[in-house]
């Protein structure tokens, strides 16, 4: 395939040079489907940070810019939507030409606003062009109750029609809106259920025939644009809906989705979570804690208390792991320590990050988001538990003995016992959310048998991961209700699991939950 003609805008300055150029106007979406293909060809990722959209999203992103279609991307909050749009704008040429001073991008080749007839019809092949970057061929809005058609649209500007001394009948005295002055660019509404629907409507001709109408002007504008709509599925909430005409005319709905894979879930937190090289420097933050971290929003979009309609944004993984990272910063601070790690403690400093990106449904409502917050993050716990470690409930049945005796069975020894049993012979853990790293260290080498399973299972792990997976251990079988674990007053307390029942009475009038 022979590759367009590259134009050197800094050559170009007249209608009349570009015409002696041999420049020929192609429509937006014939630009960005010519550009994808390319990219395609050059087996180049036209979505540059689009983690876990390979096979789904972005394969059908591209079949609908082949097709030159107008596109809307239908999924529930913090799915990238309006991410793959302005990723759109790299499809783009780099520079296009303009008629100078004209206010909807007129294409100098076939001009159609009354400003660039008569500049064109004035000075001929001396009219002067702009050259306009595609960074500046991006319009974004996002949809209110508000919005009004003078906004997306237009309206006559009284004020211009005093200054230029004009009738409201000529076309000059028009202001136009945020759509015509994305001529030749990309136009994105963002949760476009949210726009009334007698603005929606004002949306059909531009779509369907690429013209428009303001305040009774006849005015045959074919506006070249490509339009992206994003939106929450419909059933979300009863602030609105599409309208079904507007709906049918917008080519392409792709449906997006979160991450899939864990993997995918942490590579984005990874990218978006703003972590200061100072905080880099100083703290570590060790794949363990990273998981359990993006394990608490795959929970939470299955949990019961959470409404699955509203979804959970990858913003709350987002925002906890900058969180964790945080509270890890207090601590080194307040102790006045070099370096540290972040703990599993710290993870109490996630929950601002859980509760405010979450919609609970009655039940939730009535448990508490802190609650609900807290029960997450022990869910993740206790789920990445048997990804370490053997599984608490398996180590708990009875095995046959395959021999004759007056015993039908015995019971296999739980790689914990002497971890439980320690507990159980009246000893207990108190971990201050504020330790220092060697003093925490040294509180979880006092439980017997915690460090001879880490050993065991993590021969090669070094002394923070040895002390990070003991503490692990501690929260896990917590967890597996094989130990108890309460939270008051900025310290963690491990204890045995029958003798916190039998003083639960001394409890129950402190404030505590089993973070």
């Amino acid at each position: 395939m022979k590759k367009n003609k590259v134009f050197k805008y800094t050559d170009i300055f007249t209608l009349g040079q570009l015409k002696a150029s041999g420049y020929q106007s192609k429509s937006v979406k014939q630009e960005i489907r010519d550009n994808l293909i390319q990219k395609i060809r050059d087996k180049e990722n036209p979505f540059e940070g689009i983690i876990g959209y390979e096979d789904t999203v972005i394969p059908d992103t591209e079949r609908a810019i082949l097709s030159q279609h107008n596109i809307l991307f239908l999924g529930l909050r913090g799915q990238a939507k309006t991410r793959m749009a302005r990723q759109m704008t790299f499809l783009l040429d780099e520079y296009i030409p303009v008629i100078a001073g004209s206010e909807i991008n007129d294409d100098p080749m076939q001009p159609m606003s009354r400003y660039a007839l008569d500049v064109i019809a004035e000075q001929g092949d001396e009219t002067p062009i702009e050259w306009i970057h595609r960074s500046k061929r991006y319009g974004e809005k996002l949809a209110t109750p508000d919005v009004s058609v003078a906004d997306l649209i237009g309206d006559i500007d009284p004020i211009k029609a005093a200054n230029l001394k004009l009738s409201f009948s000529d076309e000059k005295v028009i202001h136009y809106g945020i759509i015509p002055r994305s001529n030749r660019g990309i136009f994105v509404i963002n949760e476009l259920p949210d726009l009334q629907a007698r603005i929606q409507v004002a949306l059909f001709n531009i779509l369907q025939e690429g013209d428009i109408q303001i305040r009774g002007f006849k005015l045959r504008m074919p506006l070249d644009i490509v339009f992206i709509f994003t939106a929450n599925p419909e059933d979300y909430t009863n602030r609105g809906s599409i309208v079904t005409p507007l709906k049918d005319r917008i080519e392409s709905q792709i449906l997006t989705h979160y991450p899939k894979q864990i993997e995918d879930s942490l590579a984005i937190t990874e990218q978006e979570a703003q972590i200061l090289p100072v905080q880099k420097e100083k703290i570590a933050i060790s794949d363990l804690v990273k998981r359990i971290i993006e394990q608490v929003a795959f929970e939470a979009r299955s949990n019961e208390y959470v409404d699955r309609k509203s979804g959970v944004s990858a913003r709350l993984t987002i925002a906890a792991y900058e969180n964790a990272v945080s509270a890890a910063e207090r601590r080194l601070l307040i102790n006045q320590e070099e370096k540290t790690q972040v703990w599993i403690s710290d993870l109490v400093g996630i929950i601002p990050a859980i509760t405010g990106k979450i919609e609970l449904v009655y039940e939730g409502e009535q448990e508490g988001p802190y609650q609900v917050a807290v029960n997450l993050i022990e869910k993740s716990m206790r789920q990445l538990f048997v990804q370490y470690f053997p599984n608490p409930e398996t180590s708990k049945k009875r095995k046959p003995t395959g021999k004759k005796s007056t015993e039908e069975s015995t019971v296999t020894e739980s790689p914990y016992q002497s971890i439980t049993r320690w507990f159980n012979n009246g000893n207990h853990l108190e971990l201050l959310n504020d330790l220092n790293d060697q003093q925490k260290i040294e509180t979880l080498y006092q439980v017997e048998g915690l460090y001879a399973l880490i050993k065991k299972h993590y021969p090669l792990a070094n002394n923070q991961e040895n002390a990070l997976l003991m503490e692990f251990v501690l929260h896990g079988l917590a967890a597996y209700s094989l130990i108890s674990k309460k939270s008051i007053d900025g310290k963690i307390s491990f204890n045995d699991l029958m003798g916190s029942m039998m003083n639960f009475g001394q409890l129950e009038s402190e404030e505590d939950d089993d973070f």
